[in-house]
């Protein structure tokens, strides 16, 4: 990809490109890591090393852990170096450091595939081949497989893609205990059905934005009504998914509150995005779903992490 080629005619980011100088401080560089994406993605692959082995060695935890971070932050950077034509044209992307010319095109490349092969290569020395292995995976699948060929060729870009979001916790896994077990697996599933609705809810909002940058979302393919059904339907599934932990042995009675409650809640707003279709309502309410969804999402994961990291842990069956 070249920034020559962009949609967009005349660009901060064509004039940095040309010159191949870095306006950019150290934030701007940090700002490529996606950082609150990160943040998701080492929580997640934390909870994946707790629920099986609670009782890791903290400076292998640690240092894979950092490892699994900078991996996904290598994965945030390649991606923005990709997008960076749409993200020009996009509202809520137009500000990020390549298209506001604040870093040039080939820096960004430069630092993302620095940190993927490095993240990779110590994931490998300070933990194992599988965990590295599966970390190498990921990261080709979210900059390759979704970036450069699902995201602009298919409205079920993001149930494909979603697999990459949903990896850390079987990294996490395999970087404590060797292997990927049933625990990891289950969380998997629980990221990969949650995250149709959550990003579909956004889209919803912003289906201009997404129209303009030529992005094939859900909305703008399907139209808003299928997109709904569709949000209902995952959401379906996610509600008693999200209770499998406690089927398999490893979700305790607090998780069992929490996502039972978490998935009634996500069940009334998705069924409100498929009631309510028109005028602010109707993005009221999809906000509120995308919003909630997070919190659901960290609800789960953060109370796995507390019933098994901190002892909460009691069984609600045997």
């Amino acid at each position: 990809m070249t920034l020559a080629t962009n949609t967009l005619t005349e660009t901060p980011t064509e004039t940095l490109a040309t010159a191949g100088v870095s306006q950019g401080d150290v934030s701007d560089f940090f700002a490529l890591l996606k950082p609150r994406v990160m943040f998701l993605v080492v929580f997640t692959a934390l909870v994946g090393m707790v629920v099986v082995h609670p009782d890791v060695n903290p400076v292998v935890a640690f240092a894979s852990l950092l490892m699994i971070a900078v991996g996904a932050g290598a994965s945030g950077c390649l991606n923005m170096w990709w997008d960076a034509d749409i993200d020009a044209i996009m509202t809520r992307t137009r500000g990020r450091p390549i298209p506001a010319g604040r870093i040039a095109p080939n820096e960004a490349l430069a630092f993302g595939m620095t940190l993927s092969v490095g993240s990779v290569i110590v994931l490998g020395l300070v933990s194992n081949v599988l965990a590295a292995s599966l970390l190498a995976f990921t990261i080709v699948f979210y900059a390759v497989i979704y970036s450069m060929w699902l995201k602009r060729s298919t409205p079920q870009n993001i149930v494909i893609g979603g697999a990459a979001g949903a990896l850390p916790p079987i990294v996490g896994q395999a970087a404590v205990a060797g292997y990927v077990g049933w625990e990891s697996i289950i969380l998997f599933a629980i990221i990969f059905i949650w995250t149709p609705p959550h990003f579909w809810a956004l889209a919803l909002v912003k289906s201009a934005d997404y129209a303009r940058a030529g992005i094939p979302m859900m909305p703008n393919v399907a139209g808003p009504d299928s997109t709904r059904r569709q949000i209902l339907a995952y959401t379906v599934v996610l509600a008693p998914l999200g209770l499998a932990p406690v089927a398999f042995g490893f979700g305790g009675l607090a998780y069992a509150i929490i996502a039972t409650i978490g998935g009634l809640g996500m069940l009334a707003l998705a069924f409100q995005v498929f009631r309510v279709r028109k005028g602010e309502a109707a993005m009221r309410v999809a906000q509120q779903l995308f919003a909630f969804s997070i919190l659901y999402l960290f609800l789960l994961f953060a109370t796995l992490l507390a019933e098994h990291g901190l002892g909460f842990f009691r069984p609600v069956f045997g």
